[in-house]
């Protein structure tokens, strides 16, 4: 009997910005820096605790296969309320990811890779996630991102 392949997954925790404004068309990003500037339209997230850089390895290798199906889910904690948002991106690997960047984690519609890029061929960018997901996170709140091979 064959057991079905568990997912494998890294976690970022970040918060909004008052400048998040997720207006890019073609990429979304979370950043370990602690600032954000109104030309960041792409940036959901600001202080983000994990880099590329500190992935398991046995993640990273994950994500090198065409075959690796990605998902990244973000949800943002609305400040006060109790109300949570979710958005779910579908996206792959590249067997060019090197997540050597021990600054920011990007999202690209396209099949680019730097060392920034953790998901290719995405199905969503900044753009395209729910404005009350973005209202939240321009009000500063709590922001989790996983990213699960499955």
């Amino acid at each position: 009997m064959t057991r079905p392949m568990e997912s494998i997954e890294a976690t970022v925790d970040a918060r909004g910005h008052a400048n998040v404004s997720a207006t890019h068309a073609t990429t979304l990003e979370v950043t370990a820096e602690d600032f954000l500037t109104p030309a960041g339209d792409c940036i959901l997230g600001v202080e983000a605790d994990t880099t590329p850089t500190d992935f398991d390895e046995s993640f990273r290798e994950a994500c090198r296969s065409r075959e690796a199906d990605l998902t990244l889910v973000l949800e943002a904690q609305a400040e006060g309320s109790g109300v949570s948002h979710t958005e779910t991106v579908s996206g792959r690997g590249h067997p060019d990811l090197t997540f050597g960047s021990d600054t920011s984690l990007v999202v690209r519609t396209s099949e680019y890779v730097d060392d920034r890029t953790v998901m290719v061929d995405a199905g969503k960018a900044a753009a395209d996630v729910d404005r009350e997901l973005v209202d939240a996170l321009a009000a500063g709140a709590e922001l989790r991102v996983v990213l699960r091979i499955e």
